[in-house]
């Protein structure tokens, strides 16, 4: 057979918006390019927010709902973009379909994909079932969703997998081990560089945190924490989420003036962000089943060479204290107080790590690219085997 030419790309998330999933796939994107297939993006039309779009690959974009903040997040707002994808799907040429969570999504790619007779990937970043476990959702929904979940999987001729612990996840649902592929993580380490402009808010000292806020992450530990911290030390949130309302609420009780959400940025201002930080908190609510989880944000500040605060435990707990990537803490307030004084008082921590140490640990462990290169090569033998 001869190498297939066409691989479709259904995902509600492309660049140029913000968020890991946007940067994984046009990573994916590069990478089946660099393999020598021809690649097609079936994705929305991005808000105004979002920047203008530079696409290195065909890119069909087709209107979406969006929630209040300019997101498709929503079980509306997920329809009126997998709706259409099914009859887009159903009349697009394709030898391999590559599909992005949620669920949803990945059943219209499953069903179509019946119908049209060929393979589709499934690109696992997390488990959908299991975050809305951590944020409490049980019942009917979480039943349903995880028996979705676990039909797009099964039906996957492979699945790409994050990380060993999201494999893992993955061949709980009686997934053959031979079809689930670890390929990593990772951030773009063109944008997100150590050198460069560094934001500068009348040179106070403050920690920032950018990407998502849910519950499952409970960013909120972090401004407790800064209640206990001298009063010149801010904390600035850059993202949206389930959370962020209640976040707002909680700094404007605990740490009035000196908590700020600067909404969603683009990568670039929240590289300069991020270099000016005093570090990058990141958390993970322990015993909610996503102990499992390594945040890209992780991987965003240490690849500009700041400090990672990482408050939870499990695998993102060892990722940061064995990769010398900054501090990880128990999750209670004084814990996570106690950490962010020690950096303040001394980010190398007595010497042991350093900027060039972080940046170059990425570089070696975390490049988006070369996970996307993994990934690509799933996806490139997953459609010979179809033939």
């Amino acid at each position: 057979m001869a190498v297939p030419t066409k691989t479709l790309i259904a995902t509600r998330l492309f660049t140029p918006e913000v968020g890991a999933a946007a940067f994984r796939l046009q990573a994916l994107a590069d990478g089946l390019v660099a393999e020598g297939l021809g690649v097609e993006v079936l994705s929305t039309k991005p808000p105004q927010s979002a920047g203008p779009c530079h696409d290195t690959v065909p890119v069909r974009r087709w209107p979406v709902l969006r929630d209040s903040g300019g997101n498709v997040r929503g079980y509306v707002q997920y329809l009126s973009f997998d709706v259409p994808l099914f009859f887009r799907l159903l009349l697009s040429r394709a030898d391999v379909v590559v599909s992005e969570p949620p669920p949803t999504t990945g059943l219209v790619v499953a069903v179509s994909s019946m119908l049209r007779r060929r393979p589709y990937v499934y690109y696992a970043a997390d488990i959908w079932s299991d975050a809305l476990q951590a944020m409490n959702v049980g019942g009917p929904v979480h039943k349903v969703l995880r028996a979705i979940e676990g039909l797009v999987l099964r039906r996957a001729r492979a699945v790409i997998a994050v990380s060993d612990g999201v494999a893992d996840q993955v061949a709980s649902f009686e997934v053959p081990r031979e079809r689930i592929h670890s390929v990593g993580n990772g951030i773009d380490m063109g944008t997100f560089v150590p050198e460069g402009p560094v934001a500068d808010p009348a040179a106070r000292p403050y920690f920032v945190y950018t990407g998502t806020m849910s519950e499952w992450q409970d960013a909120g530990i972090f401004i407790k924490a800064l209640a206990s911290l001298p009063e010149d030390v801010e904390l600035r949130f850059f993202g949206q989420g389930s959370d962020e309302e209640a976040l707002k609420a909680l700094a404007e009780r605990t740490a009035p003036g000196r908590v700020h959400f600067g909404g969603v940025i683009p990568a670039e201002e929240a590289a300069r962000w991020i270099r000016g930080a005093a570090a990058a908190v990141v958390s993970i609510k322990p015993g909610q089943g996503y102990d499992f989880a390594k945040p890209t944000k992780i991987y965003a500040a240490a690849a500009c060479g700041t400090p990672v605060l990482y408050a939870g435990s499990g695998d993102a707990a060892r990722l940061v204290a064995d990769g010398g990537l900054g501090v990880a803490s128990d999750f209670t307030p004084d814990a996570v107080a106690e950490a962010m004084r020690s950096v303040l008082d001394d980010a190398s921590f007595g010497s042991t790590q350093s900027r060039e140490g972080r940046v170059a640990w990425v570089r070696e462990n975390a490049s988006l690219a070369a996970a996307g290169r993994r990934a690509a090569a799933v996806v490139r033998n997953a459609a010979q085997r179809a033939g």
